[in-house]
């Protein structure tokens, strides 16, 4: 839960100049697939049924936005890259900040510099 604190403060201190959301895709530490020790129990999402019960779960967890979720076919987490995690920053329909493929890519802190500018 560190990095959705990381995500909270973000939203806490930009929410004035930038607009948030949180794309729920595939989970990629399934636990009836390649997952770690003391993770959240959620298996591979068989229908949009169980992809929207476990974005739940991230809904419990107040990430201070709107949450929405990917389709089955994973169009979006396709279309940008994003499996398992990715920021991204996006002004008046353009791509103006694109992070690096989390968990190793994912840097609030970049995404702070580039909402400081704008700001």
């Amino acid at each position: 839960l560190f990095k959705l604190d990381q995500f909270k403060q973000l939203v806490k201190d930009f929410s004035d100049v930038a607009d948030f959301l949180v794309v729920y895709l595939a989970e990629a530490h399934a636990t009836d697939a390649w997952a770690f020790e003391n993770n959240i129990d959620i298996s591979v999402h068989k229908n949009l049924e169980e992809r929207l019960a476990a974005a739940r779960t991230l809904v419990k967890e107040d990430p201070l936005c709107p949450v929405v979720v990917d389709e089955m076919t994973n169009i979006t987490a396709s279309k940008y890259g994003a499996l398992p995690e990715r920021l991204y920053v996006i002004q008046s329909g353009k791509v103006i900040y694109q992070g690096g493929i989390g968990p190793w890519g994912y840097n609030p802190e970049e995404v702070r510099k580039v909402l400081e500018k704008i700001n």
